[in-house]
C-alpha cells in the first residue's frame, strides 16, 4: 500500500495573506488556474471523481502508476476517461520510492528506488509512456513524481526524464504558486489534500486568485482508498470551480502547463 507515501509531506494549509494579483494573463480573463489531478489509479477515482467531474463538466488529470490493478480490472473506463476530455499522465510503472525515508515499510524492497538506477528508471518512465499511449493514443505527457523522492540511487532522476514530458510536479506547496514569473515548469509544487473540507479547499482556489496565479491539487482517495478526502468536500470544490467559470480556468495540467510555457 502506498497510504503513507506523501504523509509527512502533505497536509495542505491554506497561505496567510494575500499577495497583490501578479500581472499574468490566463484564458478568457481569468484570474487564476486550477489543476485538478489524481495520483495512484485508484478505485474511488473511477467509482467517485471521474463522475463529479463529468457531472460539472471539468477536466482533471490523473496519474496513472501502470502496475495498478484498475489498469487491468477497469481499463475501458480509464480509456473513457480520456475520451471524455480528461489527463491521463505518468506516475511510473511501480511507484517506486525510497524506502530509507520514514514510514516507508510498504516500500517492496525490489522496488526502492534508494537501490533503482536512474538509467533504471528512465526506462521504466519512458516504458511508462509508451502504454500510456496504448491506452489513449496520445503523445504528450505530464509527469508527476512518485511520494515527491528525486533521487534514484542518490541521483537526481529528473534531468534523465524531462525531455519526456510537457512539465512535470515535484515540489511540495502550501497553497497557490507564489509567483507565474518564477514558476519552473520541471517543478511545479503541489498540494496534496488529505481529510479538508470543501471549504478548505474552496479557500485555497481564492488564494490563487488573489494572487493572479494557479494552484495545483493532487488527490489520491475520494470518499475512500488512501490518503482520502470525502466525496462531498471534492464535489463542493468541483461545483464551486464549475460556477465560477469566469474567475478559475479549471483545465488539465496539461493544457494549463502548455498555456504558461508558451507565456
Amino acid at each position: 500500500m502506498m497510504k503513507t507515501c506523501w504523509t509527512l509531506l502533505a497536509l495542505a494549509a491554506v497561505s496567510t495573506g494575500a499577495a497583490a494579483a501578479e500581472t499574468f494573463h490566463w484564458p478568457n480573463g481569468a484570474k487564476a488556474a486550477v489543476s485538478l489531478a489524481y495520483d495512484d489509479a485508484a478505485d474511488s477515482q473511477l467509482d467517485h471523481a471521474i463522475p463529479t467531474l463529468n457531472k460539472y463538466g471539468v477536466k482533471g488529470t490523473f496519474y496513472l502508476t501502470l502496475s495498478s490493478p484498475t489498469i487491468d480490472k477497469r481499463l475501458p473506463e480509464w480509456r473513457a476517461a480520456a475520451q471524455a476530455g480528461h489527463e491521463l499522465a505518468n506516475h511510473t510503472l511501480f511507484h517506486q520510492c525510497r524506502r530509507s525515508q520514514p514510514e516507508r515499510s510498504w516500500v517492496e524492497p525490489h522496488r526502492d528506488l534508494d537501490t533503482t538506477s536512474v538509467a533504471q528508471l528512465k526506462d521504466q518512465v519512458t516504458l511508462a509512456n509508451t502504454m500510456l499511449h496504448a491506452i489513449d493514443g496520445r503523445r504528450e505527457r505530464t509527469f508527476t513524481a512518485p511520494c515527491g523522492d528525486l533521487l534514484a540511487s542518490g541521483q537526481n532522476y529528473l534531468p534523465a526524464v524531462q525531455n519526456e514530458f510537457v512539465a512535470i510536479k515535484a515540489s511540495i506547496g502550501r497553497g497557490a504558486v507564489p509567483s507565474m514569473a518564477a514558476l519552473d515548469p520541471y517543478l511545479v509544487p503541489v498540494v496534496i489534500p488529505v481529510g479538508l473540507t470543501g471549504q478548505q479547499l474552496i479557500a485555497m482556489v481564492k488564494e490563487a486568485a488573489d494572487k493572479g496565479t494557479m494552484i495545483s491539487f493532487t488527490f489520491h482517495g475520494i470518499g475512500g482508498d488512501h490518503l482520502a478526502n470525502s466525496s462531498a468536500a471534492h464535489e463542493e470544490l468541483v461545483k464551486y470551480l464549475a460556477e465560477n467559470r469566469k474567475v478559475y480556468w479549471t483545465d488539465t495540467f496539461l493544457n494549463i502547463m502548455k498555456y504558461a510555457k508558451s507565456r
